[in-house]
């Protein structure tokens, strides 16, 4: 447990009466701790803790840092740890980079060759007509091109941003994985303000509250969920639209779970798992029906599982789970293959680090910690909030671990030392939600009373608070250029945020003490009654997202 120093309680308040009542009340405390000789806690407030009353309105979000004192913490400990340096940038020589240097440089061979054509033609061209719209023709792609090139590089933060060295032993990636990223490279899809991205929403029907999470794979062909009572599915979205092997209950009024019907419908065939007389034959791994679910069921834990996470190429999985264990599935042989203990307490979340093989999880225990898929300890411990780690997400470059909590606050860490290297506060609830920009130097939190903060990795400070949801924010995304951000709640609604505005705003007002600007809001998709709890962009830049089914009123 860290060190206790002198902590600063702020109490903002309007009015004459309301800084008496809590003078007054601050004075009641002390005098029964005297009363009922509590000489420990007495002492403990008087040597670490100081009250002060502050007459006038509170401030704003973004400038809480002023007014809210970071709990267990001083405020000088805030500031001294967001003076240390941090390396944002993306990594050295990395694959994304590599290939958009070939796509560049054939983009620029494709021009010149059309130059050259262009050139050719206006040798032969020796009378107009066909000839001389063929020429129209060129200058137009050559217009077009160029065009795009720019659209290209104006919306683009990545190529942008600076290069770090790797802290960890980066995996090797097969040529093959290569060449997958190429493909999505070329086709992928440049978003706007004014070109919005295409969703994909997998509902999850008649899970009964049952569904604690669900993730999608990097490019859409897997989704899974935890569910309640311990079990992990798995579903291969190749296999919508084989009624033969989707439902195979002769009396279709006792399913309970959901069933594959086609479209972006996702739904779960299950017979009652725990009828009168125990488990049900389709509940188990494996026997006779197993090639007619349409999922992969994967038990092993204890007890329900909170959190899921596909590795960056979908072959392995991972879980956590209530019984404070975290289990890694191979996707490809349908079973466990490692079973992590280190939590003393729930695991909240687990995510899988950008380049696979390392992952982080977030615990009950309040902290947090990094592990490898090779190594059953974890590697690195992250220990200083105050209450639970509820969520946890990598940094692009893999140096850098973010961390929510009860405790109001996200923190960023540094996965080599160990050490806190930014905290980050504003927030008035719990943190329940990260992404981090594709450039690396943004973060978004999302809290409890949905109220979304973009945070700037390199001062701390908060660039803009979003309001619009009403309800738990439970999953945000960014596009892979940067330019959108995607956030998911319990209201039931997908809402699409202008993140390139924002930036540049901040760019231009740096020298200001606070920034008042905020994120615009482009469009906001509502579901019929189906919170949003996973959402993710392809590398083509198309939104998956994944939800249960909530009882219509």
């Amino acid at each position: 447990m860290p060190s206790m120093k002198q902590m600063t309680i702020f109490f903002v308040t309007s009015s004459v009466v309301g800084s008496c009542n809590l003078k007054y009340s601050y004075d009641l405390l002390l005098q029964y701790l005297q009363k009922t000789q509590s000489l420990a806690m007495l002492g403990v407030i008087n040597e670490h803790i100081n009250f002060e009353v502050l007459p006038g309105q509170p401030s704003t979000i973004s400038d809480d840092a002023e007014v809210v004192a970071l709990v267990g913490n001083s405020q000088d400990l805030a500031k001294q740890i967001n003076q240390k340096e941090v390396h944002w940038g993306l990594l050295e020589d990395s694959v994304e980079e590599r290939l958009e240097r070939a796509l560049s440089d054939s983009e620029k061979a494709e021009v010149e060759n059309k130059e050259v054509e262009l050139e050719d033609t206006k040798k032969r061209s020796t009378e107009g007509g066909k000839q001389g719209a063929s020429v129209k023709k060129l200058k137009k792609d050559k217009l077009v091109g160029a065009m795009g090139k720019n659209v290209r590089s104006e919306t683009s933060m990545v190529s942008m941003a600076p290069r770090v060295k790797p802290e960890l032993t980066l995996p090797m990636m097969p040529i093959e994985v290569e060449h997958s990223i190429l493909d999505d490279l070329r086709n992928r899809v440049q978003l706007s303000s004014l070109a919005l991205p295409s969703v994909s929403f997998y509902t999850f029907l008649n899970t009964h509250n049952g569904l604690n999470c669900s993730s999608i794979s990097q490019d859409g062909s897997f989704v899974a969920g935890g569910f309640s009572d311990s079990s992990l599915k798995v579903w291969d979205m190749s296999k919508i639209g084989q009624p033969a092997k989707i439902c195979s209950c002769d009396d279709r009024k006792s399913t309970s779970g959901c069933c594959f019907y086609g479209g972006n419908k996702l739904v779960a065939c299950r017979t009652n798992s725990q009828g009168e007389n125990g488990p049900t034959q389709s509940d188990h791994l494996q026997g006779s029906d197993e090639g007619k679910r349409p999922y992969t069921l994967f038990q092993g834990h204890a007890g329900p599982v909170y959190s899921s996470t596909f590795s960056p190429l979908g072959d392995f999985l991972l879980s956590s789970s209530s019984d404070s264990t975290i289990r890694l599935w191979s996707n490809k042989l349908k079973a466990n293959l490692v079973c992590y203990k280190g939590h003393n307490y729930p695991v909240w979340d687990v995510q899988f680090s950008p380049v696979g093989h390392y992952f982080a999880s977030a615990s009950h225990d309040r902290t947090a910690r990094i592990w490898s898929m090779e190594r059953i300890q974890p590697l690195r411990i992250m220990a200083g909030h105050l209450s639970d780690v509820d969520c946890v997400q990598w940094h692009v470059n893999s140096n850098y671990i973010a961390t929510g909590s009860s405790d109001k606050t996200v923190r960023l860490w540094d996965v080599q030392s160990g050490e806190c290297v930014r905290i980050f506060i504003g927030h008035r609830s719990m943190v329940l939600s990260l992404a981090m920009s594709p450039d690396g130097r943004y973060m978004a939190s999302g809290d409890e009373d949905g109220t979304i903060m973009m945070w700037d990795l390199s001062t701390g400070r908060c660039v803009s608070p979003l309001m619009g949801h009403n309800s738990c924010v439970w999953t945000l995304a960014f596009s892979c250029e940067g330019t959108l951000l995607a956030s998911g709640s319990a209201d039931c609604t997908v809402k699409l945020w202008d993140v390139t505005s924002s930036t540049k705003a901040l760019k231009m007002e740096d020298n200001k003490a606070s920034c008042t600007n905020r994120l615009r809001l482009l469009k906001a998709l509502p579901t019929k009654a189906t919170p949003v709890y996973s959402l993710r962009f392809s590398r083509r830049n198309l939104l998956f997202a994944a939800g249960a089914l909530s009882k219509l009123s």
